[in-house]
């Protein structure tokens, strides 16, 4: 579609030669960008003394994240010792400092887990390639920059203003709200409301435009007045994709306007999104980006359809029509989940985020006896959000899907909204069998979760038929005090098992077994109960320690079924069968250990079950020829003895254990054990993913 616009727009232009050789240029030059020259560091990955200029800092909790510059861009992570280094930091550190740091410099992490969020890539996106984690840091010289002293007077201004979220938002483009809101806005599909974009740019520039044609007459020059302010603001918000396109959108089409220059919108928004990949081509990775050119593009390209509507009302229904369904594949994409109440969330938000939070926002910050409005209007827009978030019968979940899949999205939206009527019917046919593709699938599956030092294992059963997770993960919290708490930080199931789960097109657990009473195998089973859908929870045989109580009292409350100590779960043809042998004086040998056949393979899952266990399970069990082992404690020599492990004979050993671990695990005792079967570990492998179906299995790993 695109490149038939472009093609005909070159038939109709006499600079057709020299702008289809920058075409082809831009086209080669953007792959060779992205798979080459973009990815080398001026960084040594044995340097340890940097000395780096603060372009921007967050401080969250004991928690410091510094962006600056160095020989390239870069990221730096340090963690505050007590309050009162804390606070020497909040009060002296500004943008434009020069920082003498010292620590550990690392590549950022690719994804240890299928269809997860990318770090490094996002990271990319910015322009950093190399993290540090700082081991100390002063500030050798303070910043003498006039366009970093506005922007540090600006922050102070905002840092004295009581309930500033909004107002940093608006004027910095930084999203500092609270997860829960955050997360309301996400469900409502109204986030976009809230990173500063065209919608923001057009405010703006109007209402400069309004208040400078009442001081001059001169049109031209107030547009270079206002050129000026959106490049002073692009500095102001660290160049944000989405404000670059939104910016440059404004700015050529008033040249084209007062130079009377013939030029499409949508050529002009073409080059823009051409330009900035090949100024970095990891901007594709960057979600704002993406959205902003696609929905922009697309509310151009449909702009008759919505510009035949008079009525202001119908005008916004179809732009919130035409946005979310251009979305559509983004969201399946990143989120695995869509919610049609947006369409109507998004009449009611638009107009009041943008005509009444985001002026008095802006008025807060020059006038700040105005904050007590601001409150006021950001208090109904939360409460409002939070109760539109709790309607979950439009919202639905989706599996991750194939190029193919995006194509045929991509193609079925464009005809619908060229009011190809029939279409209509294939969208929403494709829709649900996406929806439901769970129930068409022949395919078993495991997973063991790459979620660090922990256990957590999905076991998917074919034609939706039962989705089991083994354990959740986690670590052990300590007690903080008021100034460590991060106000932005999340869980581990919500960062990682939830989004997973999405991803496999599940919405809810049938059950959650956990092995036993260890945080590293149960401690995000409260977060996860409390932020997903789980029918039934099985516990192990002993007495229960006080994080298993605490979950049985949320259980309680939410009336979600629980069993202890059971024999085995009958699902569907599936049998899962749990070889207790009697109660150990320790938690460890108290796990629950399953047995399972899937496609006539079989799999043993160990938990944290050490040797006297095993020795119990081998006299009361007939195990043999074990396909698939998930290792106990996560290689420790407490677990799979020579003996065990020679009886079992497993063909492949699945290990999940943390990079780089405190423990030493897996212990190479436990490795020696192994050396007959083909072992994965998820600290090198990442997520090992087996398939099984009736022509046998196939298994991959994220990181191979």
């Amino acid at each position: 579609m695109l490149q038939e616009l472009v093609i005909a727009y070159l038939k109709k232009s006499k600079i057709k030669l020299l702008y289809s050789f920058y075409l082809l240029t831009v086209l080669i030059l953007i792959p060779y960008n992205f798979n080459t020259n973009y990815k080398k560091s001026k960084y040594n990955l044995n340097d340890n003394i940097f000395k780096l200029q603060t372009t921007s800092y967050n401080i969250d909790g004991d928690k410091l994240t510094i962006e600056a510059k160095g020989r390239e861009k870069i990221l730096a992570n340090y963690y505050f010792k007590n309050k009162q280094e804390k606070e020497k930091i909040e009060k002296n550190l500004e943008l434009g400092d020069i920082l003498n740091i010292t620590g550990e410099i690392k590549i950022p992490n690719d994804n240890d887990n299928f269809n997860s969020f990318n770090y490094r890539k996002y990271l990319l996106s910015k322009k950093i390639k190399r993290i540090i984690s700082v081991n100390s840091i002063e500030i050798a010289k303070k910043n003498t920059n006039l366009f970093y002293n506005i922007k540090n007077i600006t922050i102070k201004k905002i840092n004295k203003i009581e309930n500033n979220e909004y107002i940093y938002l608006f004027i910095m483009g930084k999203n500092n709200l609270d997860n829960n809101i955050k997360d309301s806005y996400s469900k409502n599909g109204i986030s976009h409301l809230f990173a500063i974009s065209g919608m923001h740019i057009s405010l703006i520039t109007l209402t400069l435009s309004k208040l400078l044609n009442i001081i001059s007459k001169k049109k031209k020059l107030n547009f270079v007045i206002i050129t000026s302010f959106l490049f002073f603001f692009l500095f102001l918000t660290d160049y944000m994709p989405s404000i670059i396109r939104a910016s440059f959108m404004y700015i050529i089409i008033n040249i084209k306007k007062y130079f009377k220059v013939n030029i499409s919108n949508l050529f002009i928004i073409f080059n823009i999104f051409l330009f900035l990949l090949l100024i970095n081509p990891y901007y594709i990775y960057n979600l704002g980006f993406v959205f902003s050119f696609v929905i922009s593009f697309a509310l151009i390209y449909f702009s008759p359809l919505i510009n035949k509507y008079k009525n202001y009302f119908q005008k916004l229904f179809m732009t919130s029509l035409v946005s979310f369904v251009t979305s559509i594949p983004i969201l399946i994409y990143n989120f695995h989940e869509i919610n049609f109440i947006s369409i109507l969330a998004n009449m009611f938000f638009v107009p009041f985020v943008s005509y009444i939070v985001f002026p008095v926002g802006i008025f807060s910050f020059f006038f700040s006896k105005l904050n007590f409005l601001l409150k006021i209007v950001v208090l109904i827009l939360e409460k409002t959000s939070n109760l539109v978030s709790e309607i979950n019968i439009l919202r639905f979940t989706f599996s991750h899907p194939s190029f193919i899949v995006i194509i045929l999205y991509i193609i079925f939206i464009f005809l619908v909204l060229k009011k190809k009527k029939s279409f209509i019917i294939l969208l929403f046919i494709l829709l649900i069998v996406h929806h439901n593709f769970n129930y068409f699938s022949n395919i078993n599956k495991v997973n063991v979760i790459s979620i660090g030092q922990g256990d957590c294992i999905l076991i998917k059963l074919s034609h939706n038929k039962g989705n089991i997770l083994i354990d959740t993960g986690g670590k052990t919290e300590f007690s903080k005090e008021k100034w460590q708490i991060r106000k932005n930080s999340k869980t581990l199931a919500e960062n990682t098992i939830i989004p997973y789960l999405k991803s496999e097109g599940i919405s809810k657990l049938d059950y959650l077994v956990l092995t036993h009473g260890d945080y590293d195998h149960m401690g995000e089973s409260i977060s996860l109960v409390d932020n997903f859908k789980v029918n039934n929870v099985v516990l192990n045989c002993g007495t229960y320690n006080d994080l298993e109580k605490n979950l049985i009292k949320v259980l309680n409350k939410k009336k979600i079924k629980y069993y202890s100590c059971i024999k085995e779960l009958n699902i569907d043809k599936y049998k899962f069968q749990f070889l207790n042998t009697k109660i150990y004086d320790n938690e460890n040998d108290n796990s629950n250990v399953i047995f399972t056949k899937l496609n006539n393979y079989k799999f043993l899952f160990m938990g944290d079950a050490g040797v006297e266990k095993e020795k119990d399970i081998l006299k009361k069990y007939n195990l043999k020829n074990i396909d698939f082992l998930k290792v106990g404690h996560h290689g420790s020599n407490t677990s799979s003895s020579k003996h065990f492990i020679n009886q079992i004979k497993p063909k492949y050993s699945l290990i999940s254990v943390g990079k780089n671990n405190r423990y030493g695990h897996p212990k190479e005792e436990v490795l020696n054990n192994l050396e007959q079967s083909k072992i994965y570990r998820t600290d090198l492998n990442g997520s090992i993913e087996i398939k099984l179906n009736k022509n046998g299995y196939k298994i991959r790993t994220c990181n191979s």
